[in-house]
């Protein structure tokens, strides 16, 4: 996106995106070159979400807790959601399971409110869902999402007793960025010593399970880019490449390239099973497949489906998320569902 026209936003699609994502509020202050990035990034992705949006909806029997602060200073990027099925709170008991959803949207783009589609059908199939949110580039960089992240599960670790949720049955879940977000939670939470290595505090919530959808699971590629070397392939993974060196420094500098390698991950920390969603169209196909060769050769738990879509269909990138109404998208649901509650 690189023309003055296809990066200029009109009122009504302003206001239209801001129902789930960062325009342009946060850009002043930084380079020319980083603000056209990330606002780049944000209309591509929300001008394809925007005629999705208008099929998204709450299913009944779902309560809705929204803008739950996780931190008092006023910053939307430090809200959580709840949602809630019906049932759970006119029961009042402590065994519904607890999902803990990460959005996605290459680290730049979307906020909790982009997922709320998605995080209310799994509500709907029997989970509280807490979904998080964390700032984005270019507020801040992989280390600080990575916290964010950390402080809101552990709000929600100290806030468990005032919902009608189960304590030790516990999953997360992520789509896309946020999937990496959500791998490398699962592994601090899951590994002292590997939170240790990347100075970050576990919250103690010991999930017994993940869920990623079309997962950035590999983020060696991004590691050590070289700029000046970089030409463009049109993927969608060109803008994050545009913004590594400077927001992974901080993870590299504290070790993250070492553990980064998923063998050298898998390796160091014995991770609880982990569901993977794909299909045979989605630009990240190849991060699911390489994840679930290295759980099998090492003996791990793992579910993974990875769909072909016919010749006259799509599916992309995170359908179950963008569109649940398809049914491959209720049925990767419904396997959400079955991977978890066989955990429990």
């Amino acid at each position: 996106m690189s023309n003055d026209a296809e990066m200029t936003v009109t009122d009504e699609e302003r206001e239209l995106l801001e129902g789930w994502t960062e325009v342009d509020g946060d850009l002043d202050g930084c380079s020319p070159d980083m603000a056209k990035t990330v606002l780049g990034s944000r209309l591509t992705f929300g001008r394809m979400d925007a005629p999705r949006s208008r099929h998204w909806q709450v299913p009944e029997g779902v309560d809705c807790f929204n803008d739950i602060a996780y931190v008092d200073d006023g910053l939307r990027a430090h809200k959580l959601d709840l949602y809630l099925p019906h049932d759970a709170l006119l029961r009042n008991g402590r065994v519904t399971p607890v999902y803990i959803d990460i959005h996605g949207g290459g680290f730049m783009y979307g906020y909790k409110e982009l997922n709320r589609n998605f995080c209310t059908h799994l509500a709907q199939r029997g989970f509280a869902v807490f979904s998080v949110n964390y700032r984005l580039i270019p507020s801040t960089d992989f280390m600080g999402q990575l916290g964010d992240v950390l402080t809101a599960l552990t709000w929600i670790k100290n806030h468990l007793d005032e919902y009608p949720v189960s304590p030790d049955r516990i999953f997360l879940t992520g789509d896309s960025a946020g999937g990496t977000l959500a791998l490398y939670t699962l592994a601090v939470e899951s590994d002292d010593q590997f939170a240790q290595r990347l100075g970050l505090k576990p919250a103690g919530l010991r999930p017994r399970g993940a869920a990623f959808v079309s997962g950035l699971l590999d983020l060696t590629p991004y590691l050590s880019v070289d700029l000046e070397d970089f030409h463009p392939t049109g993927s969608p993974t060109d803008d994050l490449t545009r913004v590594a060196p400077s927001f992974f420094r901080s993870f590299v500098q504290a070790g993250g390239d070492q553990v980064a390698d998923l063998r050298t991950m898998v390796d160091m920390v014995h991770l609880p099973p982990v569901f993977l969603n794909s299909s045979a169209d989605d630009f990240l196909q190849g991060d699911a497949l390489k994840m679930a060769e290295i759980l099998c050769r090492k003996g791990r738990d793992f579910e993974l489906h990875d769909l072909r879509p016919n010749r006259l269909q799509t599916l992309g990138h995170v359908y179950p998320v963008a569109m649940t109404w398809l049914e491959e998208s209720r049925q990767a649901l419904d396997q959400i569902h079955d991977f978890s509650y066989d955990l429990i």
